[in-house]
């Protein structure tokens, strides 16, 4: 199992390795969220401290069935969020933090645009069925699936 020593290494190799041109103007900290079946993961502001951004990664990433590269897309995801201004001290670039395909571009410019295709494929392949493993089906009357499908993989 992946622990949170594990997750801060992680973040501080991807921050190190394609991140230092970004200043870090606040105390950002990774944490494990809960299981979820369509969040990967989220950046926020800490609301007892806004000098603080918390980057919050799905807990079934811990399982080594998913593989690192997934994970640090997902870093890579939030980071770059931090780096547009959402969620951080820094000015905000753009006014939507996805508008325009910006995560495709922002992987490519830091030269991981095979670690963004090889996400997207390992998760259109084996994240449904995955997660159908670690949830109970849904016993809403409500017309839905039991497993939701992620939106950005349409």
């Amino acid at each position: 199992m992946r622990d949170d020593a594990w997750l801060h290494a992680r973040l501080d190799y991807i921050w190190d390795s394609y991140f230092a041109d970004v200043e870090q103007d606040n105390i950002v900290r990774i944490i494990w969220g809960r299981k979820a079946k369509t969040r990967l993961g989220s950046i926020r502001l800490d609301p007892n401290d806004p000098m603080v951004s918390i980057i919050t990664i799905n807990r079934l990433y811990q399982d080594d069935f998913v593989p690192e590269y997934v994970v640090d897309a997902t870093i890579v995801h939030e980071l770059s969020h931090y780096a547009h201004g959402f969620n951080s001290p820094h000015a905000r670039t753009k006014q939507h933090p996805h508008a325009g395909g910006v995560m495709a571009k922002e992987f490519a410019e830091r030269g991981l645009t095979d670690m963004y295709k090889a996400q997207r494929c390992w998760l259109k392949d084996n994240w449904t069925p995955y997660v159908a493993q670690h949830f109970k089906p849904s016993k809403s009357r409500r017309r839905r699936t039991n497993v939701p499908t992620l939106r950005w993989f349409s």
